[in-house]
């Protein structure tokens, strides 16, 4: 599959494994990619992020995601469903950091094995990718392009899709905004 991507989406692949070495993460995952497509400049998805949710907000949808790892990446209608359970997400994780650290539920311990070769992908990150093809194809695209996997990230569910969609990247908004986008 890897060789139907364009330079950018290959880019996007490239920076995702990036992040998650740089965070040490044991595993490349859909925030991963979504940190990618933010980094990228000159691409359709970078076009489409640029005008949906312009650099003066990405400070903020950053800050999200990582409050959103803090909760052990628990979306907010899953908090939400707690709540009505009358569990408290809120202080269970100020409990848990409280004893165990900042960031303890987060899932991203440093790597200090003996790691040899590349990452791996998560469940949910290759789930991305392999839906980035089916958009390709269903729009009779001949390349796997950044776009796709934006749209991909988009249309899935979850805390990556929910925190777009509160920064107005939906994949209605996506499409709409790649339908007068530029090939890039």
């Amino acid at each position: 599959m890897f060789e139907r991507f364009t330079k950018s989406a290959r880019a996007v692949v490239k920076g995702a494994v990036e992040h998650a070495e740089r965070g040490g993460a044991t595993a490349v995952t859909e925030e991963h990619l979504l940190l990618a497509l933010l980094d990228r400049e000159e691409s359709r998805a970078a076009g489409a992020l640029r005008t949906l949710c312009p650099s003066d907000r990405r400070p903020s949808l950053a800050a999200d995601l990582a409050d959103a790892r803090r909760r052990a990446g628990l979306s907010r209608a899953d908090a939400e469903a707690l709540a009505d359970l009358g569990i408290d997400v809120g202080a269970i994780v100020a409990r848990v950091e409280e004893t165990h650290g900042a960031g303890a539920l987060a899932g991203d311990r440093r790597d200090t094995g003996r790691r040899s070769g590349r990452r791996p992908f998560s469940r949910e990150a290759k789930s991305i990718l392999e839906k980035s093809l089916r958009m390709a194809l269903a729009r009779k695209d001949r390349e796997i392009g950044d776009e796709h996997i934006l749209l991909a990230l988009t249309s899935t569910g979850g805390v990556v899709a929910e925190v777009l969609a509160d920064h107005g990247v939906s994949y209605a908004s996506v499409d709409t905004t790649l339908s007068g986008a530029p090939t890039g």
